[in-house]
């Protein structure tokens, strides 16, 4: 027959609950034929003992109690206690501990004991020690030293402070009834008194105590200061309505705050048991793993609660940060994070979602005083932080926006939210966008505004640039209007565009418009048109700051082929929505956290150093068509603002590119759009010619724009469809 552990275990606990109770019954029996056994011990060989358990419980019992007295006691507890340990694997018993406390409290009962005259109860072990101890440092001293002693041990086995001693102050009123414990403790071992007056001390003791424990309960559960944010100061309309702007063309209307929704469940609510279930749940996960920690405030926020805690000391703060996921499975919630330690608060916080989030409207980011009153140049308001209070940035500080996240986690509300605020607080002759849109969907409804924020090539017919050539070509006007600006600034020797604007605030035709470039989708952009992008961006990134370009750009695909070193070197800024992969969060933030957000909205955001846990505020299509509706309505420019023409160099290009191009170039152009595909081996068989020719005829066709980059070991991929398309482009 095979013994398990399990059955080992099972019968080790049977045998020292055994020995436990065979100590504690002959213990009991001493007391009352302790005597007469003695000299049954002593006189004769052959026992006859009145033990209940016979010749060996009176040895035993004769020998411990002999020796240490009532704390013979305390060797059952520590056998039992042992045994719960091993049958039921209760990892808050620690055997060393345990030890330690019961050998501790051994000698201090005996010695107790034996200095209150009670000599048998407290064996020979008090006897000796207190004898000792008398000629040494007398008995004050010795009173002394069993006060300090206990005070020490209670210490440092319940963890006690000053503040929890004051609080305690209670004990004071009765310490001096500690004194019956022992005539109590001395009744139930046939020591003649009074039975009524036991019943008396009893109910004396009873009635002291029991509020002091009540008082100790109530201390416990009001350990956390639970902190529900408050809302902000609002106001009733749009400050920046009662702004001047001189110098202006137009006769323009800020939007009112009744455009947007006032959504009537956007109230932070608090719910008590549900703090206390993730309280209680952290606490015990923690414990599990041997970390003792005390949760000082929860805070809680529109979508999640922040929990901080103080660990005791010694305990390494990574260990706690490596328990992200054993504290999630705990509480049954995805998006738990752990921040450790909470920047100036000398605590770890721990960031649960809330079971019923909170919706966080754009109306109530936009008429918070703090939006209303802000001095930026370029002011975004994005959401709200944990304590409900209004993110704020200046994007001219950023100064670039770098937006990243899966798809459907929020990012087209994410840039809605980013221009509206802007089309809040600015008038149209102080800032123009550029709208990139490869979706075609998202910011079409921006077309309202054409007049009056956007900005675009003269050649353009839409606003919202949706085609490839057309970003390539506005992304060079760009750079070529920063090349301009920093000749203007260079002329009027100052350094930045808001120096400019100071200094020629009284000329309408000299005052420079801030310009926002706003790439939707940029993943699309690279895999298209590559280098053609990537370079003329990471110009702009690097040099446009001081002149007033600002780029704002938002990938699903936040891979390192798409946000190269080159894009996030000159990015500081970024945004990361809720990732799938914590290798996404890294390249985005350059550290793990997206991949454990909650999605909807849910957001961290990286200013250099900082990272912040944001909830994006939110606003509904129709609130963007109503506030686009509103300053469409109203008298625009006549014409839209014009990006720097470079049709000219582009036409001088493609007259000397014809002159180079091979005779076979059309035949070749027509045979790729046939068979919708393009590679220099298909070339040298369909054609009959040598590799060097079809190589660069397939160069020549890029050029011509007929074919895309090479793409490793993909193929090139075909950018005209039919012969149509390509008479017009050739």
């Amino acid at each position: 027959m095979k013994l398990n552990y399990k059955k080992i275990r099972l019968i080790a606990s049977l045998c020292i609950i055994s020995i436990a109770l065979f100590l504690f019954i002959s213990f009991n029996s001493h007391w009352n034929y302790g005597i007469a056994d003695q000299s049954e011990i002593i006189n004769k060989d052959i026992l006859v003992t009145k033990n209940t358990l016979g010749n060996l419980g009176a040895k035993i019992s004769e020998f411990f109690i002999r020796k240490i007295g009532l704390s013979a006691y305390l060797i059952v507890s520590i056998l039992s206690l042992c045994a719960i340990k091993l049958l039921f694997r209760i990892k808050r018993i620690n055997i060393l501990n345990l030890l330690t406390q019961h050998f501790f409290l051994i000698f201090w009962i005996s010695l107790f004991l034996s200095q209150i005259k009670k000599i048998k109860l407290g064996g020979l072990l008090g006897l000796k020690n207190v004898d000792y101890l008398s000629n040494l440092i007398g008995d004050v001293g010795i009173t002394i030293l069993l006060i300090i002693s206990i005070l020490i041990f209670l210490i440092l086995s319940f963890n006690l402070n000053k503040l929890k001693f004051l609080q305690q102050l209670k004990w004071v009123s009765y310490i001096n009834k500690l004194s019956l414990f022992p005539s109590i403790i001395l009744s139930n071992f046939s020591l003649k008194e009074d039975s009524n007056d036991k019943t008396q001390d009893k109910q004396n003791l009873d009635d002291d105590i029991g509020p002091s424990f009540e008082l100790e309960k109530e201390e416990k559960l009001s350990e956390t200061i639970i902190e529900v944010a408050k809302d902000e100061d609002k106001v009733n309309e749009n400050k920046s309505s009662g702004l001047e702007i001189k110098n202006t063309e137009i006769k323009y209307q800020f939007p009112n705050l009744d455009l947007l929704k006032n959504y009537p469940e956007n109230k932070i609510s608090i719910n008590e048991q549900e703090v206390e279930t993730n309280k209680k749940l952290i606490e015990e996960t923690l414990k599990d793993f041997k970390i003792d920690v005390k949760i000082k405030r929860a805070t809680i926020g529109p979508t999640i609660t922040l929990y901080e805690i103080i660990p005791d000391e010694g305990v390494r703060i990574a260990k706690i940060k490596n328990l992200e996921n054993d504290i999630a499975l705990r509480i049954k919630a995805i998006g738990v994070r752990i921040i450790a330690p909470l920047p100036g608060k000398g605590t770890v916080g721990i960031e649960v979602p809330n079971q019923n989030p909170t919706i966080v409207s754009m109306r109530n980011v936009i008429e918070s005083e703090k939006f209303q009153n802000v001095n930026f140049e370029l002011p975004i308001a994005i959401g709200k932080t944990i304590s409900n209070e209004t993110f704020v940035m200046d994007l001219t500080k950023m100064p670039h926006l770098l937006i990243a996240g899966a798809t459907g986690q929020g990012k087209s509300v994410g840039l809605n939210t980013i221009l509206c605020s802007i089309l809040y607080k600015k008038h149209p002759s102080e800032v123009k966008f550029i709208l990139v849109d490869p979706k075609k969907v998202e910011l079409t409804l921006y077309n309202k505004i054409e007049k009056h924020f956007l900005a675009k090539l003269s050649e353009n017919n839409d606003a919202i640039i949706t085609d490839t050539k057309q970003v390539i070509s506005t992304l060079k006007s760009l750079c070529l209007e920063m090349d301009k600006r920093y000749d203007l600034l260079k002329e009027a020797e100052v350094r930045n565009i808001q120096e400019y604007n100071a200094k020629y605030k009284k000329e309408k035709d000299k005052s420079l418009p801030y310009l926002i470039l706003v790439i939707d989708e940029f993943a699309d952009l690279i895999m298209t048109a590559g280098k053609e992008v990537e370079i003329p961006i990471a110009r702009l990134a690097q040099l446009s700051r001081a002149i007033g370009i600002h780029l704002i750009i938002a990938t699903q695909r936040p891979t390192t082929n798409i946000i190269t070193g080159t894009i996030k070197a000159n990015f500081p800024a970024r945004i990361a929505f809720r990732v799938i992969q914590g290798i996404d969060s890294k390249t985005i933030l350059d550290t793990v956290g997206a991949n454990q957000l909650i999605g909807r909205g849910d957001m961290l955001i990286s200013n250099g150093s900082n990272l912040s846990r944001i909830q994006c505020a939110f606003i509904d299509t129709s609130e963007v068509e109503k506030l686009t509706s509103f300053i469409g309505n109203q008298s625009g420019y006549n014409h839209t603002f014009e990006l720097p023409k470079i049709h000219l160099e582009n036409q001088d290009n493609k007259s000397l590119q014809e002159e180079d191009r091979d005779p076979l170039f059309e035949e070749a152009a027509q045979l790729i759009i046939m068979h919708q595909q393009g590679s220099t081996s298909m070339i040298q068989r369909k054609l009959k010619l040598g590799y060097n020719r079809a190589g660069r005829i397939i160069d020549q066709l890029e050029s011509a724009g007929v074919l895309g980059p090479l793409q490793g070991s993909k193929g090139r991929k075909v950018l005209v469809e039919n012969e149509d398309e390509l008479k017009k482009l050739i």
